[in-house]
């Protein structure tokens, strides 16, 4: 794929959706790094469901350390290994108030020091609660990526620095919402919604498996 192409891909892209955004729902970089730790094999709306509940109880790192692992639990029971995940939480609660001084840091460093944030937990956080242009590769990018040939790569790291070098740099800090929101809704796993898809024409997905 060359590289106009590309940007015509990005350019409609925004034409429909100028200002994405990810759909967990949060008000603070703290509230947002709870729900995507929490996300993890987990549906925005699961996560939306159980944080409803909880972030008008305990939204700061003292709060939620307060209610320690068990009180945690009952908020977050509904959601897929939530005992790993409410002891991560404890445990990032204790050292952003210990060493970040109860803020969640802004750089990729100390995110991935913090028990259960990998490369795309930072990657969320660095760009949606700090406005950095990273891209997180989830599964929902991986298969646009690799599907339209936009940035096709064999590992999650190897399409997240094609879709660096490539994204042109006007459309890089809104590129992993609207690819997150296109594979979520448009690019589908089984049956993409091909005939219904603004970069159709655009896309490099062989004709004869297109559903349309």
């Amino acid at each position: 794929m060359n590289q106009s192409k590309r940007a015509e891909i990005f350019r409609r892209l925004q034409a429909i959706d100028p200002h994405p955004t990810t759909e967990l729902e949060y008000r603070t970089p703290f509230e947002l790094l709870v729900a995507v730790v929490l996300s993890a094999q987990a549906t925005d709306k699961g996560v939306n469901l159980a944080t409803r509940r909880l972030f008008p109880v305990a939204n700061t790192p003292e709060k939620i350390l307060a209610l320690g692992e068990d009180g945690l639990r009952d908020y977050i029971k509904t959601i897929g290994l939530y005992q790993s995940k409410g002891k991560h939480i404890i445990q990032t609660c204790r050292i952003l108030i210990d060493e970040h001084g109860s803020k969640v840091p802004a750089d990729r460093e100390s995110l991935e020091n913090l028990p259960g944030v990998g490369r795309k937990t930072a990657n969320v956080i660095l760009n949606t609660a700090f406005g950095q242009p990273t891209i997180a590769v989830d599964t929902h990018i991986f298969r646009v990526a690799n599907r339209t040939k936009l940035a096709p790569g064999k590992t999650p790291l190897e399409v997240e620095k094609k879709l660096l070098k490539f994204v042109p740099d006007e459309f890089k800090h809104d590129a992993h919402h609207w690819l997150i929101l296109h594979g979520r809704y448009t690019c589908i796993a089984r049956k993409p919604k091909c005939n219904e898809c603004v970069i159709a024409d655009l896309c490099e997905y062989p004709m004869s498996q297109r559903t349309s």
